[in-house]
């Protein structure tokens, strides 16, 4: 790859070399604004950059098998000629599958890389009359470009941003040098004999000063990215060979324990904890492998231990974002009460669902999906070696966790008959998707919400056969989306899915069309936690809920007592989403005292829809 290759994606240099200065002007000021709206604009300059690449090595490949410098030679002009299809393909491509164009000009930073150090030592090779400072500034260019490429392939969702910042600030320096060197032509006033005026010519040493300098930038700012990148990565869930299921399920059916190990986190007092994996059925009565946690006090047992069931709130849908690989998934800050729980004898369990922990599609906000998961944890866990547990079991859940205690509990008859439901609590739950989706999408598109968006619509997508992603998601944006999905709130790397958000939402919107409406509004609506339930239930929630809003929950419970349900609800002011279940909740105490009168098996709680 010579000196000759490396220009071929820079045609205007060739095209505007030796143009009058007011061309350079017009030329210089032109592409510097594209460089602009390259850099502000990613989502909606990406197609005016593919344009502006394929347009590029069309003229380039045109000009280079017209030239009369060529030679004629039969493999230049093949290659002239592959270069004019590449560019065709490039500008028919692009309006066909947009959301491929970031990975293919990521490729291109790495092929750009390459050039810029090839350049760099063949001029070396070839003792022509470089100066070391400017072979330094190619090679250190060459190393930048390859780096934020792999760079952008590490982190596909901030490819878009990469692309626009280094493609964009190239474009953008680009056309300053040309509108800063017309302008001086310009300026430059003919002698007495009608030639120009001729300068000082600017001492060679700070030519080398200012490249040296440009140098130390791009070192300085491809090892941040570099740090930051290991920062990223070091901060994500680690995923042990223990989540990983058999080729061939247990055929014994669904709640199978397939192996069990000590949990590596935080231990409660007077606790032992085990994490699970077992089979569970998806959506479609699939079998399915699922993990989770099993807590059992440690106690002298006179009776089987009962069963708390608790199903956790949202900690995004990836398999990295299962609770029991985090540290401190087994504290009273992350199961309301849990010591008391214990001290009181229950056993509780705590399922990550199918999808996290274990491989396959997590059922966020998927009624079926939650409830089979959860529920069959509680079968694996009875089978557990040593353990003595009831079959009596209380489910707790909040946010998703509240949906998925819902549906647990009104399917559990059938599903797990060989269990006893004496009840639900479901605290701040999401109990109707489709109905919090329209309260949602309705006010402002904030960050929390575009990334919210993406882990509901990527489960949906690929559970659903008649919801498709790209009928949601704007062309250009759908690595971005699934990428998000990938994220926990938890790791750093949820950083970039917020810059992304950050940075294409303000420019063009993320998802087009109306989420609430379609299939997708289909089966949202199907995922309410509607009907008849069989069990008392408890519905808490804070007044001052900043992610569902109150007027969800006092509608739900209307629903409820319409339906003629048993229903206990309670609603805290002063409390938040996630505070109406953390140390200091008020809810504590009458959610261990109503949840110890079922295991007693004392009078049904009051039903206060009467």
């Amino acid at each position: 790859m010579g000196e000759r290759e490396g220009k071929r994606w820079s045609v205007l240099p060739r095209l505007v070399a030796q143009a009058p200065p007011r061309v350079l002007v017009v030329v210089g000021a032109l592409v510097a604004i594209l460089g602009v709206l390259i850099v502000s604009r990613p989502l909606t300059s990406l197609l005016l950059l593919g344009l502006y690449v394929g347009a590029s090595a069309v003229i380039s490949g045109v000009i280079d098998l017209i030239s009369a410098q060529r030679g004629g030679r039969s493999w230049t002009q093949l290659i002239d000629l592959g270069w004019i299809a590449i560019g065709v393909l490039v500008l028919v491509w692009i309006g066909r599958s947009l959301d491929l164009l970031p990975a293919a000009l990521a490729v291109l930073l790495l092929l750009g890389g390459v050039a810029a150090i090839a350049e760099a030592t063949l001029r070396r090779r070839a003792g022509a009359r470089v100066r070391v400072s400017a072979r330094v500034l190619s090679a250190t260019w060459g190393a930048a470009q390859v780096a934020f490429g792999l760079l952008s392939l590490t982190w596909p969702d901030v490819t878009v941003l990469v692309v626009a910042v280094v493609f964009g600030v190239r474009t953008l320096v680009f056309g300053g040098m040309l509108l800063v060197r017309g302008i001086l032509a310009l300026d430059r006033r003919p002698d007495r004999g009608g030639r120009p005026e001729r300068r000082h010519a600017p001492h060679p040493g700070w030519g080398d000063a200012g490249r040296y300098a440009i140098v130390l930038v791009l070192v300085v700012v491809t090892a941040t990215g570099w740090s930051l990148n290991g920062y990223l990565q070091n901060g994500a869930p680690v995923i042990d060979a223990f989540y990983d299921p058999p080729a061939v399920l247990p055929t014994g059916g669904h709640g199978e324990l397939i192996r069990a190990d000590d949990y590596a986190g935080r231990i409660p007092a007077g606790a032992t904890v085990k994490r699970i994996l077992y089979t569970t059925t998806d959506t479609y009565g699939r079998p399915v492998s699922a993990s989770g946690l099993v807590i059992i006090p440690d106690v002298t047992l006179q009776a089987p231990m009962p069963i708390v069931l608790w199903n956790h709130g949202t900690t995004g849908v990836a398999r990295g974002c299962a609770p029991s690989l985090s540290d401190s998934s087994a504290t009273r800050w992350a199961i309301p009460d849990l010591n008391v729980a214990l001290a009181h004898g229950w056993m509780v369990v705590a399922p990550d669902y199918a999808g996290q922990g274990a491989p396959g599609v997590f059922p966020y906000l998927i009624g079926q999906g939650e409830a089979r998961s959860a529920l069959d944890a509680v079968r694996a866990a009875q089978r557990l070696p040593h353990v003595w547990a009831s079959d009596d079991v209380v489910i707790w859940g909040h946010s998703q966790g509240g949906h998925a205690a819902l549906w647990a509990s009104q399917i559990a008859a059938k599903y797990s008959p060989g269990l006893t439901v004496l009840g639900a609590a479901a605290l701040s739950p999401a109990a109707d998707p489709l109905s919090l989706a329209r309260d949602l999408t309705a006010g402002y598109a904030s960050v929390e919400l575009t990334v919210l968006t993406a882990w509901v619509l990527v489960p949906y997508s690929e559970t659903y056969p008649d919801i498709r992603i790209n009928d949601y998601v704007s062309p250009g944006a759908r690595a971005i989306v699934r990428e998000m999905a990938q994220r926990c709130p938890t790791e750093p790397g949820v950083i970039v899915s917020v810059l992304t958000a950050l940075g294409v939402s303000e420019d063009h919107p993320l998802y087009i069309g109306d989420l609430t409406a379609g299939a997708m509004g289909r089966r949202l609506g199907e995922n309410a936690a509607t009907g008849k339930w069989q069990t008392p239930l408890l519905i808490a929630w804070g007044q001052r809920d900043e992610v569902i809003p109150r007027s969800e929950q006092v509608a739900f419970v209307k629903r409820l007592c319409a339906a003629g349900n048993s229903v206990q609800w309670i609603e805290y002011p002063a409390t938040g989403h996630q505070a109406v279940m953390l140390p200091g909740s008020p809810l504590l105490p009458k959610l261990i005292d109503w949840t110890g009168g079922l295991f007693a098996h004392r009078a049904a709680p009051a039903n206060e829809c009467t």
